[in-house]
């Protein structure tokens, strides 16, 4: 529907560096958005209403109630629907744009699938919660040429950083490796505000809008990083290599993460659950699951999983035999857990 004043994108196309061209540029444009959790629920919502052309949303988590206090797309009513992030993201943006396409996968980015779910498109957002995730993403981007935007935020701190294969320094230049496990500080430990949340994915829309309306030679080649809460603005720029010799991704063309070598992540960052992926991948029947274990405990269905709820744990199963057990944070238990409920 057309309004009076010029139409939907007519405040957007009036901004010189976008203008008329720039509008035709982001509907053709296509992006995926790798977790629409936090930033990533941001993120999908500015691309979204920019009118960029297809979006593709990925994400294996289900909407948990602590998720509403800064993951601004989601609605007590999804919470309540036992909607995946991806579905009820997907429901959302195109309630809020009917001419956007947009596509859900509610799966784990793993080297499995990773090809699968991150090419196809003009740019890969991050969204996710974890460095395993990231430096998959890494691979892909570097491997097929594809711009990539690094987020994360934790407490009121957040960084985002544009990647180029080719032109700028990639994860790998700032980071060799991933962080140990329980070296650095989580959102489980540290907390995150919603306001640097809405900060930093801004940062990476406006990145995404200049990469996919044809004004790339305007982007960032800095690390950014910024404290909503003593309001501290700070631009490194990274070397490509880090200043060292040799990136082993973008000198070395060497991709670990996508060769499976990398390790894949289990702890949920916020939820105190822990990811099951089965052994092989098929296809599970929930509703003879159900009628399992409807002796056990509380079971809830919807078109998109079960969540089965047991003294001191939680169960949200996927037909894919992925689930998400909540109410531990040692894989360990929670794989006796989905043992003992879903089977070996």
């Amino acid at each position: 529907m057309t309004s009076p004043a010029g139409g939907r994108y007519s405040r957007q196309v009036l901004f010189k560096p976008i203008g008329e061209e720039g509008q035709r540029r982001l509907g053709a444009a296509r992006a995926a958005v790798v977790g629409v959790g936090a930033t990533g629920s941001v993120t999908a919502s500015i691309l979204a209403r920019a009118g960029v052309g297809f979006l593709r949303l990925i994400d294996r988590d289900v909407i948990d109630e602590s998720n509403l206090q800064r993951q601004f797309l989601y609605t007590e009513a999804d919470l309540v629907a036992l909607k995946p992030k991806a579905i009820a993201a997907r429901d959302h943006l195109r309630a809020a744009n009917s001419t956007v396409s947009i596509e859900a996968a509610v799966e784990d980015v793993g080297p499995d699938n990773a090809v699968r779910l991150l090419t196809g498109v003009d740019l890969l957002l991050d969204g996710t919660d974890n460095f395993e995730t990231r430096f998959l993403m890494n691979d892909v981007a570097v491997r097929h040429g594809i711009p990539w935007i690094y987020t994360a935020c934790l407490g009121a701190y957040g960084v985002t950083m544009t990647i180029v294969p080719g032109e700028t320094a990639c994860l790998r230049c700032l980071m060799e490796t991933p962080p140990d496990p329980g070296s650095t500080p989580t959102c489980d430990t540290a907390g995150v505000i919603a306001p640097i949340v809405a900060i930093i994915a801004s940062f990476q829309a406006a990145e995404a809008l200049k990469l996919l309306s044809g004004s790339s030679s305007e982007t960032s080649d800095a690390l950014l990083s910024v404290d909503a809460w003593t309001q501290k603005v700070t631009r490194v720029h990274v070397t490509k290599g880090g200043g060292r010799r040799r990136c082993a991704a973008c000198d070395g063309m060497e991709f670990e993460f996508l060769a499976g070598r990398g390790t894949r992540p289990a702890a949920i960052c916020g939820r105190n659950a822990v990811q099951i992926m089965p052994s092989t991948r098929g296809t599970i029947d929930l509703s003879a699951l159900a009628a399992r274990l409807g002796a056990a405990g509380a079971v809830e269905r919807s078109e998109f999983m079960l969540r089965f709820t047991a003294p001191g744990c939680q169960l949200s199963v996927f037909p894919d035999g992925r689930a998400i057990v909540a109410g531990t944070d040692d894989p360990a238990v929670a794989r006796a857990l989905y043992a003992r409920y879903v089977g070996a």
